[in-house]
Parts: structure tokens; C-alpha cells; sequence
């Protein structure tokens, strides 16, 4: 999830009722929700290494522990030294350890609930883990945030400017929280539910190998459907609250058969790390002038939409199948020199003599 909403659902835990445990609870917990995302750091070492380390170990239950013992115990030293409000609760080592986990824990939580997923078992495990119910950055779940933090903020300040008795926070994060809690609880329901519609058609008379269901930022019971058959992918509208989906209507991304330029992309760095996250990853590949130029897509974050932002590496070799340029860039849907296609149309992956045929290029 974005910082924003692991900041606020932070803030809705501390006025919830956890800041009288200690001093430094609010603090401690908007900090917290926030550590694990010290893995961003990791973008200024290049795209490569941010695809590599981020949501590594720092989202792992070890990392978040650590990472939660750790602010735990520079607050507490630095707070010992500092003069304590006469309204503010003591300082309470055992609660602000436990606040601290909490609000770690919480980011992991948050953003197992994405298509993004966590490795909870790292170093052990690198295997991926997602939920799939809510989008990266979800101005539903914002929203919902926003008004059950701010309400309490608007009463309050107009029980002060009337000169009632001052009103508290409680009741406004208490309802963020539980919104926050129903929200994945409905766009679990309509996951569920896209997903037994998606995995009871054939698809271009092919049965489905792998289905996913992929959320759409405003409405919780649209989502996009991704496919796997034999030989392609196939990515189609799904509404939860219809009685199914049109399996007609899809984006047909047909697998790339094997060549040599494929075989020679796919030993790269980049592609390695890539194909280790990628959930629905597609192969294109494209013979230019100077070589080969290989595209590789996760179609978990295709839409129908072209402005979609998706993950995406390039990787261009000369005729004799040496990586000329490798790299991996978080961008728009841009089509090439094979056109933008219709909402009904078709995609190939095509192999370096241009015969569109089929090949898996992942390697769940």
C-alpha cells in the first residue's frame, strides 16, 4: 500500500485508544507503519535492485519484528530524556514494544492484501504471497480513512470553538478501523466470487490452467480477470454482482514460442529477477534492424485502459544474441510498432522469424 494509507491507519490505531498506554504511542505507531518501507531507499541503486529488494526482507516477519524491536528501543532511549507533559500517560516500555510490532506488522498486513504480495519467509523463503483484494493505492480505503480521522478532527475543533467539553478522537478512528475491516472483507467476497466465474469457462476452447482476479481502485466489485491456457493469456472485465463474465470478450496475449533470442533474454539478470515476481508474465519479441528486442509483461497489471501504469522490462540484443541493454521500468501500457489493440483484440508474442505461436515464459 502507499505510505499515506499506512500512515493513517497508524493514526486510527494511536486514537483508537493505544495512545494512553504510553507516551510516544502515536509516534511509535505512524512510525512503524511507515519502517518496512525503508526498502525504498533501495530505488536510488537503480530499477534492477529496487525490483530485487523491495518488499525483501524488510517485509518479512523476521524484518518487521526486528524492525519493530529496533524504534522501540530508540524511543524509549530518547524518551527517557525528554521533560513528560503533565497530561501525557508514562512511558511504558512493554507497551511501546508492543505498539511498535503492531505497527509493523500492520504495513506487512496491508500490503499482503495487494497484487503485489509479500515474502513473509524471507531469508528462508523468497516465495511470494498476495491477497489480491485491494489495489496498490486504494482511494476507497483513503476515503474511508480520511473521513473517520477527519470527522473527529471537525467536531472536535467546533466542540472547542462553542466551548463544550473537548470531544476525543476515539469514535472516528474506531470507525476507520472497522472500515477498513469491511472493505477486505467485501472485496474478498467479490474475489472469490470472480474467481469461480473466470475458472468455469473455456477460453478460445481452452480450458483455464490458472485464473487471477485483479481489483480496480473505485468500484470493489470490478475487477480484472487474467486467464492462462495452453497457449495464451487472456484479460477480461469481471463484475462480481453479475451472474458471470463474457469469456467472448478478452485481450488474447499469445505466449511466445521458443527461440533463441527469447532463450538469450531470459538469462539476464533483469529477466530472472523479474520472472521471480511476475505473476502473469508474457513474452513479445520483436526483430529490429540492430538485433532483437525482447518485452516482458506481468499481466496482472494489464487493464483495458491505456493510461494503466504496469511493470515492464526490455531487454535488446544484437544479431548475435549479446544483451546490447537490459532494463526494468515501472510504465504506461505504451503500444509499439504492433498498434494499439482493440478491448476484443489480440496480442503474440512473436518469436524472432515473426511466426506468432505459443510458449509459456513463466516459470510458476
Amino acid at each position: 500500500m502507499d505510505n499515506l494509507t499506512h500512515t493513517l491507519t497508524g493514526l486510527a490505531l494511536s486514537q483508537a485508544g493505544l495512545n494512553r498506554k504510553t507516551r510516544f504511542a502515536t509516534l511509535a505507531l505512524v512510525l512503524g507503519a511507515n519502517l518496512p518501507d525503508v526498502d525504498l531507499l533501495t530505488r536510488f541503486a537503480g530499477a534492477e535492485t529496487y525490483l530485487k529488494y523491495h518488499r525483501g526482507i524488510a517485509h518479512s516477519l523476521l524484518g518487521v519484528v526486528v524492525l519493530g524491536a529496533l524504534l522501540a528501543g530508540i524511543i524509549y532511549h530518547f524518551g527517557r530524556k525528554a521533560a513528560p507533559k503533565k497530561s501525557a500517560p508514562p512511558l511504558n516500555g512493554r507497551w511501546l514494544l508492543g505498539l511498535c510490532l503492531l505497527a509493523t506488522c500492520s504495513n506487512l498486513l496491508l500490503d499482503f492484501t495487494n497484487a503485489y504480495g509479500v515474502r513473509p519467509f524471507l531469508p528462508f523463503s523468497g516465495r511470494w504471497y498476495a491477497w489480491d483484494i485491494m489495489f496498490i493505492l486504494d482511494p476507497v480505503l483513503l476515503l474511508l480513512l480520511a473521513v473517520g480521522l477527519g470527522l473527529s478532527l471537525l467536531l472536535r475543533l467546533v466542540s472547542e470553538e462553542v466551548g463544550a467539553r473537548r470531544s476525543r478522537f476515539r469514535g472516528g478512528a474506531i470507525f476507520a478501523l472497522c472500515s477498513l475491516v469491511l472493505l477486505c472483507v467485501i472485496r474478498d467476497f467479490a474475489h472469490r466470487r470472480v474467481l469461480g466465474m473466470l475458472d468455469s469457462h473455456t477460453y478460445a476452447q481452452e480450458n483455464p490452467r490458472r485464473v487471477g482476479a485483479f481489483p480496480t481502485p473505485l468500484n470493489p466489485f470490478e475487477w480484472i480477470g487474467v486467464v492462462e491456457t495452453d497457449t495464451a493469456f487472456h484479460v477480461l472485465a469481471a463484475n462480481a454482482l453479475h451472474d458471470d463474465v463474457d469469456a467472448e470478450r478478452t485481450r488474447v496475449f499469445r505466449k511466445a514460442e521458443s527461440s533463441p533470442a527469447l532463450d538469450a533474454a531470459m538469462k539476464t539478470r533483469t529477466a530472472a529477477l523479474f520472472l521471480d515476481f511476475a505473476r502473469f508474465p508474457w513474452a513479445r519479441v520483436l526483430e529490429t534492424e540492430d538485433g532483437f528486442k525482447v518485452t516482458l509483461q506481468d499481466l496482472c497489471y494489464a487493464s483495458f485502459t491505456p493510461e494503466r501504469r504496469g511493470f515492464r522490462v526490455d531487454i535488446e540484443l544484437d544479431k548475435n544474441l549479446h544483451v546490447r541493454s537490459e532494463s526494468f521500468r515501472f510504465s504506461a501500457e505504451a503500444r509499439e510498432s504492433e498498434g494499439q489493440p482493440r478491448s476484443e483484440g489480440e496480442e503474440r508474442g512473436v518469436s524472432a522469424d515473426d511466426d506468432a505461436m505459443g510458449r509459456r515464459a513463466s516459470r510458476r
